[in-house]
């Protein structure tokens, strides 16, 4: 077995920095967003746009990797400011469905408008040609990761 040795990067280095990088990029974008909306919530919203369609909520807790009951409280933060409609499902009366109403795509709208200061200021340190190399790794790691993941119940 191959030691791992601390004159090197270890993995845990690895994931750690991603760990800080992600905290960081979280403060930075919510002071962005619109009053109100978090990250984790301007993520959902973002999911309708690549997902359409209903979901149910314990489909976006498991694509979010969260408990239903933390889902089910970002959904009624959402719900509460008409971002999202959450119905019956017509099909199975305990089910609910989840879709992004206009206000929520008129959200991503302005979220996106705000965030661009931050793109703009990312772009003055970060080369694109850096950024062309890293998100094809950091999507493969992602991918990985997904299809090795243990699901909350």
């Amino acid at each position: 077995m191959d030691k791992i040795t601390t004159s090197e990067p270890t993995i845990f280095t690895f994931f750690s920095e991603i760990g800080i990088v992600d905290q960081l990029a979280t403060n930075l974008m919510e002071r962005y967003l619109p009053q109100g909306l978090t990250l984790p919530q301007y993520s959902v919203l973002s999911h309708f746009t690549r997902e359409e369609g209903e979901h149910t909520p314990y489909e976006l807790a498991r694509v979010f990797q969260v408990t239903k009951g933390a889902m089910t409280n970002t959904l009624k933060k959402l719900e509460s400011h008409g971002f999202i409609l959450v119905k019956d499902d017509p099909g199975d009366g305990r089910r609910k469905l989840v879709s992004i109403t206009e206000a929520g795509r008129d959200a991503l709208t302005e979220s996106a408008v705000r965030l661009r200061p931050v793109a703009v200021m990312l772009q003055d340190h970060v080369r694109q040609e850096d950024i062309g190399k890293f998100v094809p790794f950091l999507r493969d790691l992602r991918h990985y990761l997904d299809e090795h993941r243990v699901l909350p119940s």
